[in-house]
């Protein structure tokens, strides 16, 4: 098994990598989380975008395949969401 495919996204132990942010990022970043979290935030933070861009690469090849996503399953979806995140109230409804 090759390193890539050794761990999911999220899985694994931690890795130093080096890191360069406008300081303006980092220290909004540093005022919402403090400076003992900010790792953790970056890491969250990436995992999300991953994710999101699998997410896309896939909705992609779907369409390709199949055709655009139609509105009635793209309400649906939204619909879904919704129901899911309203159990927690600090989640906003998809628009």
């Amino acid at each position: 098994m090759d390193a890539s495919s050794e761990y999911g996204i999220g899985e694994g132990p931690a890795t130093r990598v080096s890191l360069s942010l406008p300081e303006g990022t980092a220290e909004a970043i540093r005022s919402r989380v403090g400076k003992r979290e900010f790792s953790a935030f970056v890491t969250a933070a990436v995992e999300r975008e991953l994710r999101g861009q699998i997410l896309d690469e896939y909705l992609a090849d779907y369409e390709r395949r199949n055709g655009p996503v139609s509105d009635e399953l793209q309400q649906g979806a939204r619909q879904t969401f919704d129901e899911i995140f309203a159990e927690d109230a600090s989640w906003p409804a998809a628009s």
